[in-house]
């Protein structure tokens, strides 16, 4: 009888989370103990640090094991307090894969300035799933995993990897999944629950399809509706935005006005009625244009303030009806205002980051529509600076506004009804609400220009209140004109 064979088994070694700069950044040491991180012809200081943690920059650049060690020397403090202000600025990326040599298993790229890798615990009772809002996509020659609802986006190099998540398209109890083949590993899957790429499974939340994932609100999100908002927008992603003039090296500017199509015209110029004066309204459309420039030395005053607010945004009446659903639908409330919204929703809410204002302190407010009051809200003052700021980039103006009106929106307001365009009603009731601010401002002899890019991010710490349940979607800069320039 033949001896039974024996069962190789390969220990696989527990792989490493490392943070590194990113490729395009590098450290320099200067002469009076100051490191400076470079990009380019950019320079941002970083402090002061003692020569032991100068010698080991190059870690930064191989790869820093964010592990914990055991040791707390007094370098040891300092490399961390680096690593974290990197960070924070957006400087580091981090890998999993072998403490020595070999590929990376997986580079973890943050989306959000404070993102700091994290591995949470899972044990073998733990049910996982993958979140409904996680995708796999192409970015050049890259297989990319990430979700509107993560901190940061995974590279993963290893096709075996991707299959072996596709599987927790299905619920997978741990105990039973780290025995398939190609188990993507406990660090992995930590990362990525950390990220809300993953989710754990209650007993309550039955086959797990549409689950809560955590999160009642996320309920009412559509994938695409969820991703167009933080893709669209800054604050939770690192990708360039705004005027980058991304193919101008590809190819000619689109022209301005369309060429005619072809065929018979008819001239509408001389079917014009007799010539008459222009009405109000047309005069007021006449005149409407983008100012970015204010007049600081006679800031718009608290009252010219109200009386906009009254015009453009006020609660005019208030009603309940029954949802257009069935005998059995519940009562809808209704609040109408100023400016059309579809369904009649009215899901947008206006705060006002307040630079200068005759009568109304500096600071951060919500406009109660239907109080028509102003409530003050509490934020750090380096967070009103960076909201203003921002608006003075993104107008090319010389000068902070007098007012930025954030526009923001209750999104269930929307999506509890509609269901795949919910995102796109909100932002054309963005188009009209600006457009109602834009007349109501020229016609008090006020200025004002929209901006096209707002940091969902940071509105979120201003206010308190989750990016998916309340967020910016649109701003406008508000003050008395200094200079006219048309837009």
């Amino acid at each position: 009888m033949a001896a039974p064979q024996k069962t190789s088994t390969r220990k696989t070694a527990t792989p490493v989370l490392a943070a590194r700069l990113n490729a395009q950044v590098t450290l320099e040491a200067q002469a009076d103990g100051s490191l400076l991180a470079r990009i380019g012809e950019y320079a941002q200081g970083l402090g002061n640090f003692s020569l032991a943690v100068q010698k080991r920059l190059g870690e930064f650049r191989s790869g820093l094991p964010l592990a914990p060690t055991g040791r707390s020397s007094p370098a040891d403090k300092e490399i961390d307090l680096l690593a974290r202000r990197l960070a924070r600025s957006g400087l580091l990326e981090y890998r999993l894969g072998p403490a020595r040599g070999g590929s990376d298993h997986i580079v973890i790229e943050p989306q959000v300035a404070d993102y700091w890798p994290q591995i949470s615990k899972i044990g073998d009772t733990d049910t996982l799933a993958l979140s409904r809002f996680a995708y796999i996509r192409r970015r050049g020659k890259e297989m990319v995993l990430e979700s509107p609802r993560a901190g940061a986006l995974f590279r993963i190099d290893d096709p075996k990897m991707i299959s072996a998540l596709a599987a927790l398209s299905q619920p997978q109890k741990i105990n039973r999944y780290r025995k398939e083949r190609g188990f993507p590993g406990l660090e992995f899957l930590g990362l990525l629950l950390d990220c809300q790429i993953l989710f754990k499974l209650k007993a309550t939340d039955a086959d797990g399809l549409r689950p809560s994932e955590g999160d009642p609100n996320l309920v009412l999100w559509d994938f695409h509706d969820l991703l167009f908002h933080t893709r669209s927008t800054d604050g939770r992603q690192a990708n360039p935005i705004g005027g980058i003039y991304s193919y101008s090296s590809l190819m000619a500017p689109p022209p301005a006005v369309r060429p005619p199509w072809p065929g018979r015209s008819i001239d509408l110029k001389g079917a014009a009625t007799p010539a008459v004066a222009p009405s109000p309204f047309a005069s007021l459309l006449d005149a409407r244009h983008s100012v970015r420039d204010f007049d600081d030395e006679h800031p718009i005053t608290l009252g010219e303030l109200a009386a906009l607010l009254q015009t453009a945004a006020r609660v005019r009446a208030q009603w309940t009806a029954p949802a257009e659903m069935d005998e059995e639908g519940p009562e809808v409330s209704y609040a109408s205002r100023p400016y059309p919204s579809g369904g009649a929703a009215y899901e947008l809410e206006l705060y006002l980051a307040v630079n200068k204002c005759d009568g109304l302190a500096r600071g951060f407010y919500h406009y109660d529509a239907e109080r028509h009051a102003l409530t003050s809200i509490e934020v750090r003052t380096h967070e009103l600076d960076a909201q203003l700021t921002d608006a003075e980039l993104a107008i090319g103006s010389s000068g902070l506004p007098q007012i930025l009106v954030v526009i923001a929106a209750r999104f269930g307001r929307v999506s509890w009804k509609y269901s795949s365009v919910a995102y796109s009603l909100i932002l054309k009731d963005v188009g009209v609400l600006t457009q109602t601010l834009y007349l109501s401002a020229t016609d008090m002899g006020l200025g004002g220009c929209a901006i096209g890019t707002n940091n969902i991010d940071r509105f979120a710490h201003m206010t308190g209140l989750d990016f998916s349940v309340e967020g910016s979607v649109g701003q406008f800069a508000l003050g008395r004109p200094g200079s006219a320039e048309f837009g």
